[in-house]
């Protein structure tokens, strides 16, 4: 018999076992090395998140989707909060002010409606001037004295090139104005609508009388297509959402301009021949211009989905240059943007049947989904024509490159810069007011027919999930304005154009590439959270970005998913049983749960030696699928190894690896890890 191994001999025994098992791993590009061990690999269940899909019920309220017609001034029936929609969209405002009366009554006689046995209407005595007899009452006296105090700081510090801002979007038509929102595109968009404005430039520091000051003869949104088979269409779908007038709000909550409220604001000099001298009938909230030029950006952002985000932030550009004109509050053009979302959502449904489960309102009448579509389509196909773009994703890219510094021109992107679009745009959602105590914490609440604001921009989304998006990506209701019963003043526009906030259920996403667009790709910018987890199917792209927390965990069975942070897939297990995964991180991908692959393609490129692998903290499982390894600003050198996975336990081997560039590779699997040593081109 044979005398028994040492131990020392045993580790030799065992090290050199580890190593020939090793090597049967090695192999060039095309890794063809058996797969001796995947078949004998346990694969874990799929994450099962939370078994739930999350919704957001349209609220028990009357809603502004079915009830807009009532926004009138003309009607004594339809005069009161309960009756007025354009009034009650707004009533967050009573916990700031107090009008003289709670009727659409400032300057409006109406005579009696004896038929439907409505009284007639007297016109308020309200005097228009803050602190004259009679007048209403500050309900919150810290947030109209930071409405206030904002419009004097900000007309104190105010520059000459802010002033002339300021007067060309009082004196040019909306239309026009926003339409430098679309960037690179504005030249091109101006031409195809026949866009004109008599309003070029002026010296805002001279004073106008009201005999002086410019008015706009240009054509605000264009020509339609009666003569127009460039934009007709798209122009009369614009034209068909700007109606929706701020005059029965204005004259229902009384409110008074801030010049007016204190000597200390200072109005833009050359736009002095522009106040009236009608205070009773001159009300501030909401603001017309804010709204009107919301109307029309969100229009814009329908037909224009790739340059959304661009377009609702010139529009708060707008509400801005209201404040800088002295000619508005905060709480002015805060109101003018609610108002105008309602608006916009109820011109789409107008005297339609909605559909809930639909992306579009559905009836043979009026502006039909076709129609809707029709105006989308012509705007795509005009853009792609006159850009030489290929497809709406090569519009996109031509719409965000950036194509001249000469800030003159029409074509200059001020609105280049994501991050400070962001800043800018929720800074003033809420201008930093304080909340109100008692409006603070509640649920989160999406009016009903919101979803269709996102129809374009989010495609690949059911009208379900899109009231999902916007219901984890709203506002506290405790902010000035944001307590509507239906929750318009809560809604981030901005934000819900980025994609869930968070995963309170379970998310399935399918995009289909075959219909372009965001249907083949697109990229979710906000941080999520939640319990839920994300199942990526269909053929399409969805690149993930944010700093994710979600914890229910991540399926791809189709398409890509691709991490552009580290922490893209949030804190959760990640399978993979079809599609492609893409890691182009500056840094390691961290899988905060397990890793399972079984089939499909896990792509890493690589922008150094450890930017862009994975790190996986609880156990790998590979039982199937290929790895692709790139590289992006990097090139190894022959003789380096990359170690391009690690896991706290490693099982199962790849089908295939490829090294972009290198033809001889050598791999080694350990239990903790995948390398890949460069040997040769």
């Amino acid at each position: 018999m044979s005398a028994p191994t040492s131990l020392p001999a045993m580790r030799l025994l065992a090290l050199a076992c580890l190593s020939a098992c090793a090597l049967a791993a090695c192999s060039g590009n095309s890794d063809t090395s058996s797969d001796t061990t995947s078949s004998a690999v346990v694969v874990p269940a799929e994450p099962s998140g939370l078994g739930t899909v999350e919704t957001a019920d349209v609220p028990s309220v009357s809603a502004y989707v079915d009830t807009g017609y009532s926004n009138q001034r003309s009607n004594p029936c339809l005069v009161s909060l309960e009756t007025n929609a354009g009034a009650r969209v707004l009533k967050g405002f009573l916990d700031i002010w107090e009008p003289l009366t709670r009727k659409v009554d400032a300057g409006v006689t109406l005579s009696a409606d004896t038929t439907n046995g409505c009284a007639a209407v007297t016109a308020s005595a309200w005097s228009g001037v803050p602190g004259t007899s009679p007048d209403g009452s500050i309900s919150s006296s810290s947030v109209h004295s930071a409405n206030i105090n904002y419009v004097i700081s900000a007309t104190g510090s105010r520059t000459t090139a802010q002033a002339l801002a300021a007067y060309l979007d009082d004196r040019r038509q909306k239309g026009y104005s926003v339409s430098d929102g679309l960037g690179p595109l504005t030249s091109i968009w101006r031409s195809g609508a026949q866009q004109t404005t008599s309003i070029t430039n002026v010296d805002p520091n001279v004073t106008t009388t009201s005999s002086t000051i410019a008015s706009d003869s240009g054509n605000n949104l264009g020509v339609g297509s009666g003569s127009n088979s460039n934009l007709g269409l798209a122009v009369d779908f614009i034209g068909s959402l700007d109606s929706g007038s701020t005059e029965p709000a204005k004259r229902f909550y009384k409110y008074a301009r801030p010049w007016r409220w204190s000597s200390s604001v200072s109005v833009v000099p050359a736009l002095e021949g522009g106040k009236s001298t009608t205070p009773a009938t001159d009300g501030g909230f909401p603001s017309g211009h804010t709204a009107e030029a919301w109307r029309d950006t969100l229009a814009m952002a329908y037909v224009v989905p790739q340059r959304f985000q661009e377009l609702i932030t010139r529009a708060m550009e707008m509400g801005e240059n209201r404040i800088l004109a002295g000619m508005h509050s905060p709480l002015d053009v805060m109101g003018g943007r609610i108002q105008a979302t309602a608006v916009v959502a109820y011109n789409l449904a107008s005297n339609l049947s909605y559909s809930a489960t639909s992306p579009f309102f559905t009836s043979s009448t009026n502006y039909t989904a076709a129609k809707m579509q029709a105006a989308y389509d012509q705007a795509q196909n005009y853009l792609m024509a006159q850009t030489g773009s290929s497809d709406p994703l090569a519009l996109n890219t031509y719409a965000h490159t950036v194509k001249t510094s000469d800030t003159s021109s029409a074509d200059y992107d001020r609105f280049a810069d994501y991050a400070s679009n962001k800043t800018y745009y929720n800074t003033r959602l809420t201008y930093g007011f304080s909340k109100i105590s008692a409006n603070s914490g509640k649920a989160a609440v999406v009016p009903k027919g919101a979803e269709v604001l996102l129809a374009t921009r989010l495609p690949y989304l059911t009208a379900a999930q899109r009231r999902v998006v916007l219901k984890t990506t709203e506002i506290d209701s405790g902010y000035p304005l944001a307590s509507d019963d239906e929750g318009w003043g809560r809604l981030n526009l901005y934000a819900a154009a980025d994609g869930y906030g968070a995963f309170n259920g379970d998310v399935a996403v399918s995009m289909d590439a075959s219909l372009k667009g965001f249907n083949a790709l697109d990229k979710w910018r906000n941080d999520i959270s939640g319990a839920g987890k994300l199942s990526k199917l269909g053929t399409g792209t969805l690149r993930l970005t944010g700093a994710n927390t979600y914890s229910g965990g991540t399926i791809v069975a189709a398409g890509t998913l691709a991490a552009d942070s580290t922490s893209a897939f949030g804190t959760g297990d990640v399978f993979m049983k079809g599609g492609i995964i893409e890691s182009a991180v500056a840094g390691a991908l961290q899988i905060g749960g397990k890793y399972t692959q079984t089939a499909g393609v896990l792509k890493l490129v690589l922008s150094g030696a450890s930017k862009g692998v994975v790190k996986v903290a609880g156990n790998a499982v590979i039982a199937g699928g290929d790895l692709n390894v790139g590289f992006s600003g990097y090139t190894p050198a022959v003789g380096d190894t990359l170690t391009v996975l690690t896991a706290a336990n490693l099982a199962g081997t790849f089908k295939t690896i490829s090294v972009a560039g290198f033809s001889k590779i050598t791999t080694t699997y350990t239990s903790s890890g995948l390398t890949i040593r460069i040997d040769g081109v």
